[in-house]
């Protein structure tokens, strides 16, 4: 997969994994993840998809309908490389935490209901459910952190509240900011990210 790694000042604190939105690259979260943890190593992905010219990280039948197989096959390349750049840049594979907006939180999201361990935590800004109506494994000891719109005409409310409650159901600790700016990945919603993730961390 196309990527960067810049290693951190840091190597106890975790490896931020950057997953853009739809047109995006592996650049695009790279002031975001100064602003969380500006000390931590940084792997930014570029999607494998591309719909009408415009990288995503799986394909989609129509906006809000996700083609579920390509979803899955997906999920499991992210985490296959996930593994694969651990070894090659000598990060901790225990101790990734995705940072991913629209479509890359969906996949950081799918990446959490298909594999135990394949993240430490998650923020996700502007999240979908990826899948319902599966088994979603036990996760305990990770935090997420959504930044949802209460007025966002992609994910709804009630969608992200929904995922909410399946990511609690399954034993992690979320945490929801709501903002009222529609679908966009607000400079609020990220401050309020780096709060939530100092406290978890506990630098």
């Amino acid at each position: 997969m196309k990527h960067i790694f810049e290693k951190g000042k840091e190597s106890s604190r975790p490896t931020l994994l950057l997953l853009h939105g739809t047109g995006g690259n592996e650049r695009d979260l790279l002031p975001i993840a100064e602003r969380i943890d500006a000390n931590a190593s940084v792997l930014g992905v570029r999607g494998n998809v591309l719909e009408n010219g415009m990288p995503r990280f799986f394909k989609r039948i129509t906006e809000g309908i996700f083609d579920e197989e390509d979803l899955v096959f997906r999920t499991n390349e992210l985490n296959k490389f996930l593994d694969e750049a651990a070894q090659k840049y000598d990060f901790d594979r225990n101790n990734i935490i995705a940072i991913g907006y629209s479509n890359g939180a969906n996949i950081a999201a799918s990446l959490l209901f298909h594999f135990e361990h394949a993240l430490k935590g998650a923020i996700l800004h502007h999240p979908m459910v990826p899948r319902r109506g599966v088994k979603i494994p036990d996760l305990s000891g990770k935090s997420v952190f959504i930044a949802a719109g209460t007025n966002d005409p992609i994910c709804s409310p009630e969608e992200s509240k929904e995922l909410q409650l399946l990511l609690e159901k399954a034993n992690a600790k979320v945490e929801i900011h709501w903002e009222n700016k529609g679908h966009q990945l607000t400079w609020e919603e990220v401050e309020a990210a780096s709060g939530w993730y100092d406290v978890i961390n506990q630098y």
